[in-house]
């Protein structure tokens, strides 16, 4: 009769906190032992003194999430749970999104059923709030949070997504009382209608003037107005998927003057530029079109900086898996469409964490304890999972991932598994690989897929830390 069902021996274990030489012991799909020498297990796997670090939490995913402009998207729960594992991802939370008019419980209950028996690994699901009636407000909404929906997301722009400013602070306030976490989408949505109106009447319709449509002042204004909204009602917020410089600037006066301001970057703004999205007119550009746009090798040096210094909580890949070719993703609307009909995003959860352990940990750019908080802790902290998820530790989740720092190779899509007929970080040099990645104590990749269909369960969120309940003296009755 073994102690373990598993022992990991010779790790080189890495916490948000710490790197220690230790086995780690597992049973019944948790942590229950951390030492040398530890007793035999029914199954023993040598570490031989590679990186161990907690399984990756993408906590800014979309899955097979419903459009309204004709794209859709090329990951559903199988293909898109499969392509995290493989890199080394253990948990996703992905967004159940109202469709205005109509019920935020009818959004949960389709993502359910969009959700089936395919995910290989665990989920979460946040909620995007693009209606936020009375009945939302006052009993959906609440219902929700109480069930383990404890994050939800609010856009400034997009037509059939964007908040008005009262309906933000209503939102917001809403949050404060229940103690959700709310993330926001800052672009100031006027103005990139505004732009967006010129370029076109201008005949500047190529996907690199998508950059053009969306300056870093409109992300700028959005934030300073989101924080705004936030310091006046009191309450936690996380700003999404940051560019660059101008809007970096203004959560660090916001962190500066106490304020419970967050923020959250990825990939594409440490790799891409606005070169990207093309330097002529052709179309190819459309791969790289996300917003915000990704900015310039100087804003890349900012987000670097960012990660380093503390400036940002979660890196997450917002991955929005569009195909380039076929009728249904990025030529939705016409093989050279208009940049303004050009579906918004890009794939990345399979290489979120490679390309920030290659690039940033391999080359002395971040610490290993920052990546691992960068990329699992801090996003466990954020949306309620901890200490369940994100941390090497007796009584969690045996999420972990065995890395290969022996590797040198040039990425290319076809090594790659989800459903996207390309990558936007093809030709990159890379250093590192998950060798092994361990979701609640099972192999589900060790450069082959070991994981099942249908093993990944939901997780119930608990309130996130950042939200909970406080007190201020001059506090007002919201």
């Amino acid at each position: 009769m073994h102690i373990f069902d598993m022992v990991i021996r010779n790790a080189r274990v890495v916490t948000a906190a710490d790197i220690f030489y230790s086995d780690i012991g597992i049973r019944d799909g948790r942590i229950t032992a951390l030492g040398l020498q530890l007793p035999a297990g029914e199954k023993e796997i040598d570490a031989a003194g590679r990186y161990v670090t907690p399984g990756g939490i993408d906590s800014h995913v979309h899955f097979d999430q419903p459009s309204e402009d004709g794209s859709i998207m090329a990951d559903d729960f199988l293909s898109g749970t499969v392509s995290a594992a493989c890199g080394g991802t253990t948990t996703v939370i992905p967004f159940a999104c109202q469709q205005k008019g109509r019920s935020l419980r009818e959004a949960v209950d389709d993502y359910h059923h969009r959700v089936g028996d395919k995910p290989v690994i665990d989920y979460a699901f946040h909620l995007i709030v693009t209606d936020p009636t009375p009945e939302v407000l006052e009993k959906e909404l609440p219902a929700l949070i109480a069930e383990g929906y404890t994050s939800f997301k609010i856009y400034m722009t997009y037509d059939a997504l964007k908040l008005g400013d009262r309906e933000i602070l209503e939102t917001l306030s809403l949050a404060r009382r229940e103690g959700a976490m709310v993330m926001l989408h800052a672009e100031n949505s006027d103005c990139i209608a505004w732009l967006t109106d010129r370029l076109l009447a201008a005949g500047l319709s190529a996907p690199r003037y998508h950059a053009a449509s969306r300056p870093m002042m409109v992300e700028r204004e959005a934030t300073h107005r989101a924080i705004a909204f936030a310091e006046l009602v009191d309450v936690p917020i996380l700003i999404v998927h940051v560019s660059g410089r101008e809007a970096l600037e203004q959560i660090r006066w916001a962190q500066n003057q106490g304020l419970k301001v967050y923020a959250e970057t990825c990939p594409q703004y440490l790799f891409l530029t606005a070169d990207s999205l093309g330097c002529d007119d052709s179309f190819e550009g459309a791969k790289c079109i996300c917003s915000p746009p990704p900015r310039d090798a100087a804003n890349q040096q900012v987000i670097w900086d960012g990660l380093e210094n503390g400036s940002f909580e979660i890196f997450s890949s917002d991955h929005a898996p569009f195909r380039f070719d076929g009728p249904n993703g990025k030529k939705a609307h016409g093989d050279n469409a208009s940049f303004d009909k050009v579906a918004n995003g890009i794939p990345g959860v399979e290489t979120r964490m490679a390309l920030l352990w290659s690039e940033g940990v391999r080359k002395g750019r971040i610490s290993p304890q920052n990546f691992v908080a960068l990329t699992s802790t801090r996003a466990a902290e954020m949306y309620g999972l901890y200490p369940r998820k994100g941390s090497i530790a007796i009584g969690a989740d045996a999420d972990l991932v065995v890395w290969d720092d022996d590797r040198s190779f040039t990425l290319k899509n076809e090594m790659l598994h989800h459903n996207v007929d390309y990558t936007p970080y093809a030709g990159m040099h890379l250093s590192s690989w998950p060798a092994m990645t361990i979701s609640r104590g099972e192999i589900v990749w060790d450069g082959k897929l070991r994981g099942i269909k249908g093993r990944g369960q939901f997780l119930a969120c608990e309130r996130p830390g950042p939200a909970q309940a406080r007190r201020r003296k001059s506090e007002l009755p919201l």
